[in-house]
């Protein structure tokens, strides 16, 4: 069977992969090693979080289907960090795991040109260092023009708990044992990278009198800019706070040794953002206690999720672990944590449209590349669906900059600075997070959508309809006068008395931090939606700020134009340190800002390449 677009694994990389090519107009399969664990949730069901609820709204705004499944499945949504600025809001679902992937897989159904294939990959086929299509366990063989790997946490994986393992997947299911020897043997360089999941608890075994209630917001929230919430949210289910204590922790400490990652059984290197208990004991010393959640994970069966608590004790120890906690003294255990260890790429392999830099036409994403959690694989997926469309069609790749958006960021950290442990994107890794905000995702990034055919007509029409309210209220709020003749009693307490003598704009009175925009809602002519407030009020407030922002990413894509030559010699360029030379071969930047960013370049060794290619390339490039 012949494809334009094949992509390889099931999980939410595949997902918004096959998706993106399919709306692409490409001919695509979508092939897994089990339709039952299309859009899996092996670990917690939460969608969203600090950073990465925004990925999910930038995966909505470019088309993809992360947001608007997550709208359809949770039990409860809230945002995070309301009350620390604008740069920082995030949403976060905790979903269902079976309605989820029921959900997803409508979805995949209802596009056309997707074929979805139940089959197990063992093997690629390879043609003048170009991929040609795959091999499958079965012998049975498919033909492409790109391919997309989306493996997971499949390739050679290993379970562990204690000092036993078994080569498997989450869920008992079959290990890719042969796949990531075909990779290291087309010379791409693999890594062992791992992670783990918590303990599933019998809600009826628990005694909540003792725990803290975490509940949804009352306002209704979504992650989709195109469907509006319909959920009662006081019908969202409640999560628990709970808490580690000394007896907790002495117990960790007294069975170190029998933990796979400390007894010395696991080789793969774990998450440092998101440790296992054991590393959270060991690494801050100081903490008392470490906060843990108890999470539904279906209105279908009755698990706790445990979050916080992953482990990889053996289930003697992790019985004495969870019955050390308040009010889990009598808890039943309904599975039991482990740690899994996987098979990795080096993503410094990897182009920025996360095409193979050793094979064309292949592309990658997800935890192949390094990345943990499921909006970091689904970000990654959607870009190289679009890519690897753009591949068949001999059109320029779509490489979303620092400044545009957090996917943009997650994989330039990837392709830059490589990983060496399980990627997790944060604010702080997003340099210009001002205006890479919860609110703007569609006003940055469905334009650029548009234009590769992942966004639809409608959607895109959506996207002026809100650009034309957000003038007109900007345009209002200019021309609005407040003064002692028509000033409110919640305004007024916040004016002087000269303010209100000579007038002051909406416009004006809205950068005051007192001022909201609800306050302001009666003297308009007419009624805008609570998105269209928001997005004005923030870019009137941090007028600035934003402003300041702006001229810095100015300064960035200065850099970002100049072009650094894919044949360019670096042993040639003189006086640059040795270590600078090392890493510029190795991950070969594309431009001068790249190049800033990679780690052991300074910003003399920058000076001195500039004036390099400004000698012996100015004529053929954009350096001048």
């Amino acid at each position: 069977m012949n494809y334009d677009v094949i992509v390889v694994g099931g999980g939410h990389a595949g997902c918004e992969a096959a998706a993106s090519a399919a709306r692409c107009g490409m001919h695509t399969a979508l092939i897994t090693s089990n339709m039952n664990n299309i859009a899996d949730m092996p670990c917690n069901p939460s969608i969203g979080g600090t950073a990465k609820g925004i990925v999910v709204r930038e995966i909505d705004a470019l088309g993809g289907l992360m947001g608007r499944v997550a709208d359809k499945s949770h039990l409860q949504i809230k945002m995070l960090n309301s009350g620390k600025g604008p740069a920082v809001k995030s949403l976060r679902a905790q979903g269902d795991k079976i309605t989820y992937p029921k959900n997803m897989k409508e979805e995949l159904n209802k596009l056309e040109n997707l074929d979805i294939i139940e089959e197990m990959v063992e093997d690629l086929i390879v043609e003048n260092n170009t991929i040609k299509g795959i091999i499958c366990e079965s012998k049975n063989e498919y033909y492409c023009k790109s391919l997309v790997l989306t493996t997971g946490t499949y390739l050679k994986s290993k379970i562990l708990v204690g000092s036993t393992f078994k080569y498997e997947g989450p869920h008992g299911e079959t290990s890719s044992k042969h796949l990531s020897d075909k990779l290291r043997s087309l010379g791409l360089e693999i890594q062992r990278l791992k992670t783990g999941t918590p303990q599933r608890i019998d809600p009826n075994t628990v005694d909540y009198s003792v725990l803290t209630e975490e509940l949804g917001d009352d306002e209704l929230l979504s992650f989709s800019f195109d469907r509006k919430p319909d959920y009662d949210p006081k019908k969202q289910r409640k999560c628990y706070l709970v808490y580690t204590n000394e007896e907790t922790h002495k117990i960790i400490k007294d069975n170190l040794n029998k933990s796979a990652m400390y007894g010395g059984y696991a080789e793969g290197i774990g998450p440092r953002y998101c440790p296992s208990i054991e590393d959270k004991v060991v690494r801050f010393k100081d903490k008392e206690r470490h906060q843990l959640f108890l999470e539904p994970e279906s209105d279908y069966y009755p698990d706790l999720y445990l979050q916080g608590f992953s482990t990889s004790m053996p289930i003697d120890v992790q019985e004495k672990m969870v019955h050390s906690l308040k009010g889990l003294e009598n808890a039943k255990i309904l599975k039991y944590a482990y740690a899994i260890e996987y098979d990795a790429i080096n993503p410094l392999q990897m182009k920025p449209s996360l095409e193979s830099k050793v094979i064309n036409n292949l592309f990658t994403a997800g935890q192949i590349n390094g990345t943990s959690g499921y909006e970091e694989a689904a970000g990654q997926g959607l870009i190289a669906g679009i890519n690897a469309s753009q591949k068949v069609k001999g059109e320029e790749p779509l490489i979303l900059k620092r400044n545009e958006s957090y996917i943009g960021v997650l994989i330039d950290d990837l392709v830059t600075k490589g990983t060496k442990e399980p990627y997790r994107l944060l604010t702080s890794r997003a340099e210009y997070r001002l205006v890479l905000r919860h609110d703007n995702a569609d006003l940055r990034l469905r334009r650029i959508g548009y234009k590769y055919g992942s966004v639809t007509d409608k959607q895109y029409n959506n996207l002026l309809e809100k650009e034309k309210n957000i003038e007109s209220l900007t345009n209002e709020l200019k021309t609005l006068k407040i003064n002692n003749k028509n000033v409110s009693e919640e305004i007024k307490n916040h004016l002087n008395v000269e303010a209100l003598d000579t007038g002051i704009s909406g416009y004006l009175l809205l950068k005051r931090p007192q001022i909201k925009i609800t306050d302001l809602v009666p003297y308009l002519s007419k009624e805008y939606d609570k998105e269209i407030l928001e997005v004005v009020e923030i870019e009137i407030k941090y007028e600035g700020y934003i402003e300041k922002t702006n001229r810095e990413i100015e300064h960035m894509l200065k850099l970002e134009t100049k072009q650094i030559p894919e044949d360019i010699n670096y042993d040639l360029v003189s006086n640059i340190a040795s270590e600078a030379k090392q890493k510029l071969k190795q991950v070969r930047p594309q431009t001068l800002a790249q190049a800033t960013r990679i780690s052991g370049v300074n910003l003399t060794d920058i000076s001195v390449l500039s004036v390099y290619l400004k000698k012996h390339y100015s004529k053929d490039s954009n350096n001048e």
